[in-house]
Formats: structure tokens, sequence, C-alpha cells
């Protein structure tokens, strides 16, 4: 998501000026010396009765060791792992992710996160797991709210241009649907030096940026928690999420006292810890991953299975997100993230299978909640006049509609600026011998996981090509056997 936060369109030579602001420790859970004697050797689960959390403690010669129980991933509840015989290892109940709670490293798959440790500080015998929480920084040298001038805000025709006199622009993390290097060229071309803010994530927003071609020369990595002033009215500040911390992040801006929330799709937007009675609160919306299940078959993956667990996915986060509003309670509310389609026709199935929340089902389900809460599901030719619904949330001007037969939702594509890239890369050498696809898979590295994939080249139409590559590559060993382990296993054909 690319957010431009222009003002009047100049340069200017007033220095960025950085408050920082200090992490604050907090006990989020207390065991006497009682419970800390009857702990076991290996890992332990706790609970904390007054708010709900869980936590896993791992006990051995050398110590305790503490975390949340909460996968990197996505956020799913680690249980214990019937098939460690160490008593080292957690399984997690939404995607079999495990983790050495003796190292703090998630093992499978291997070497993707390490697991964010609590501190463990011993109290008369007792231990208080102890974890920095994210900064409160919203409430810390507030501005008086100004009103602003109420206005007309039409599309601009020149929005290239204004963007190019953008004061800063915000890029969340770098998926190809936040970070656009196609868009970006367009635009360095024009003004490579324009001011470009990413959080200093430990994957880095620009990992590709060498190799997309694209010359930006004012590419800021900030840290989290701190405000970014851009002149006397506007600040904002980056944070990150509480479940990939590594890679996500989310924004707030203040503009003359007005604070705009941005949440883009983080899991856990900054560990949770988020700033209430905001003016505008944005977040996703829609849901749905067209890698899983949607491209899992055999065994439990049936039609009928994959759409029902869809459908689950679905509603739990369109009431995840009705009640983040709720408790936040902004004034407005505004569900702009998850506009997008499998477009291509090779995509068909997982189109029509692969179901999403619409913005209008969440802004109903907010409205049902909280009534108070005034909602607008952005639309090509709709404007929201931010001022005006804030002075007078029934006014009716405040939301102008899209004009009679406007063309919400596009019915075409130019797919040629993706597809040329794709198939420009057919005829690579490694894709003429099979012992060289063999060696990417080995070079790669990627082992130790119980995950069986079957490769099947076919063509647009999912048809096995004559004589094309058929061919199994079992993780767990990095071998190529020529039929299906007897063990049980994840499938992915």
């Amino acid at each position: 998501m690319h957010i431009a936060l222009g003002l009047d369109g100049t340069k200017k030579d007033t220095p960025t000026v950085f408050i920082v602001m200090a992490q604050k420790a907090r006990t989020v859970l207390t065991l006497d010396a009682e419970t800390v004697n009857a702990l076991k050797h290996g890992i332990n689960f706790k609970k904390n009765r007054e708010d709900g959390k869980c936590y896993i403690i791992y006990k051995d010669n050398r110590g305790l060791r503490a975390c949340k129980n909460q996968c990197k991933h996505q956020g799913g509840l680690f249980i214990e792992d019937m098939e460690d015989i160490d008593g080292k290892t957690v399984r997690c109940t939404k995607h079999n992710w495990k983790l050495n709670v003796s190292s703090m490293e998630y093992v499978n798959p291997p070497d993707c996160f390490t697991q964010d440790e609590l501190e463990v500080v011993w109290v008369n015998e007792g231990v208080q797991l102890v974890e920095l929480s994210p900064p409160d920084p919203w409430n810390v040298d507030p501005k008086t709210p100004e009103e602003l001038e109420v206005g007309e805000v039409t599309p601009p025709e020149d929005s290239l241009e204004r963007l190019c006199q953008a004061d800063a622009i915000y890029i969340s993390h770098m998926h190809s649907d936040h970070l656009s290097y196609p868009s970006l060229k367009t635009l360095s071309d024009r003004r490579p030096d324009v001011p470009i803010y990413v959080g200093d994530t430990s994957r880095p927003v620009f990992w590709y940026l060498r190799s997309s071609g694209v010359t930006l020369t004012n590419i800021n990595v900030v840290p989290f928690g701190i405000w970014q002033n851009i002149d006397e009215h506007l600040r904002f500040m980056i944070l990150m999420d509480g479940v990939h911390p590594e890679m996500d992040t989310c924004i707030i801006v203040e503009y003359k006292g007005h604070k705009i929330l941005n949440t883009v799709d983080c899991t856990q937007p900054n560990g949770g810890q988020l700033p209430s009675a905001v003016d505008l609160m944005m977040s996703d919306f829609a849901g749905g991953a067209s890698g899983f299940p949607m491209s899992f078959t055999g065994g439990k993956y049936t039609e009928t299975w994959k759409a029902e667990f869809i459908k689950n996915e679905r509603k739990k986060l369109l009431n995840y997100k009705a009640q983040l509003v709720k408790t936040l309670q902004p004034k407005i509310y505004c569900p702009f993230a998850g506009y997008f389609i499998e477009a291509h026709p090779s995509d068909r199935y997982i189109r029509e299978i692969n179901m999403k929340n619409s913005a209008e089902e969440l802004n109903a389900l907010i409205r049902k909640l909280n009534p108070s809460i005034k909602t607008w599901t952005p639309k090509p030719g709709s404007v929201l006049d931010l001022s005006l619904a804030l002075k007078d949330p029934s006014s009716s001007m405040a939301i102008t509609d899209p004009p009679p037969n406007t063309q919400l939702y596009m019915n075409k594509w130019e797919f040629d600026l993706y597809m040329d890239e794709i198939n420009s890369v057919i005829t690579d050498d490694i894709f003429k011998h099979k012992n060289w696809i063999q060696f990417y898979y080995r070079w790669a590295d990627f082992k130790d996981y119980n995950l069986v994939v079957r490769v099947i080249e076919t063509d647009e139409d999912f048809r096995p090509f004559p004589n094309g590559y058929d061919y199994f590559v079992d993780f767990l060993d990095l071998s190529f056997p020529g039929q299906r382990p007897e063990r049980d296993h994840a499938y992915l054909e």
C-alpha cells in the first residue's frame, strides 16, 4: 500500500526532528515460589488467569526460558509435539510449524524465525515474565486539534505529477501487492529523490531494489515507535507487526492534531497496543489466501473441506476486524485493503473457490455493533470529506457517492507486463535438464520439513505436457522419490 502525504509541494530545508521514546517493561505473568518449584524439566504451559493470555516456560539445568504461546507465522497456539522425543519442541495448531523452546528457534520450517523471548526475573524465589511493551506515543506531546478547512476533494487527473511532489511516501512491506516496482519505476523516472519511508525491519523492504533496475536516491529506513516530523503540522510513526515484526508494518499519521491509523494488513499491529478514538482508522478486510488450502489436494483437502475452511477463516477475520474497531472506537472507519482478484484465466479455479469478505459486509457488521461509528466504503469517484464528517457525522454532504453507472471494478487487465517476464525465463538452461532442477532444490537447502510436493509441467489449462516434467520432491531429506512415501506427510500437488 502506498500512501502519499502531500502538503504544499515545495521542498523544505527544515531538518527532520526525531522524538525518541523508550520502550516500557511490562510484567505479563507472575509465578510464586511454589508454582516455580512445581515446574517440570522441559516444556511448561502457563496461562495468565487475569487476561487469558498463554505462555511457554522451558526449564533445564541452566535455568528458565520463556516466550508467548503464539506462533510467528499466523499467530496460532502451540501445543505439545507428540513426535518430539527430546521434550523441547512445540507444534502450532494452525499449520504445524514447530518451535524448539530450548533455543527459541523454529525448526519446521527450519531457519525461518527466532521466537521473541520474555525476560525471566526472579523475585523472592518466584519469577516474573517481563516483556518490552511497544511505546504509547500518541498520548505523549498531544497537539490541540485544529479544525480543517472544508473543501471539495476530487481525484486529480495529474495524480503522477502530484505524487512526485509528495513530502513523504510510506511503503509498509516488501510484498508485491504493497511494493510495486513497476509503479516505482514510473515514479523514479520523474523524481528519483522523492522521500520514501520504510520501517527498520530485519527483512529489508527494498530487498530487491538493486535487481529491480529502479533508481531511488532518498529511501529512509526509520526505527519503530518514533515520530518523524515532516513539518509543524504533519508527523507520522511507523509501527511493527506483533506477529511478523521482521517484515510487516503499519502507520499512524497526525495532521494538525487529527490522527489517522492505518493498520494495512498487519496480523497484530503494534503488538495489539493501538490508539483509541482516532479520527480515521483504515485496515484490510478481505481475507483469503491463494496458497493454503487452495493449492492442496488429496487426503482431507476435498472441495467441501476447503470451502468450509475458507468460510470459517473469512468469518473469523470479519469478527476480529469488527471487534477491533469496537475496541478502538475510531470516529470513522474505512476498509480499504482487499480489492484484489485472481484475474488471470489460469487462476479461475482459485478465484471461484477462494471467496473473500467484502468491504460492505464488514461495514454493515461494524454499524450493527457500533452505531456511533461512521463507516465509509471507498469506491471510484467516491469522496470522504474528513473535515465535514468530523464536524457533523450526520451530514449527508460528508460522503459523495460515485456518479450513476460508474464502473466500480475492473473487468479486463493488461497481463503482458507480467507474463512477458515469466515467459522469458521458460527457455533458461536450468529447465532443460532434470538434474539441474534437482541441483536448484539442493542449492536452496530447504529441508527437514515433512512436506512432499509433486511438480507437474502443464499448459495454461493445467493439461500435462507430453513428455513434460513430473516428479516428487521430499523436503524431509531433499530426495526425489518415484512415488509418495508411505509415512504420514503434508502433500502439495
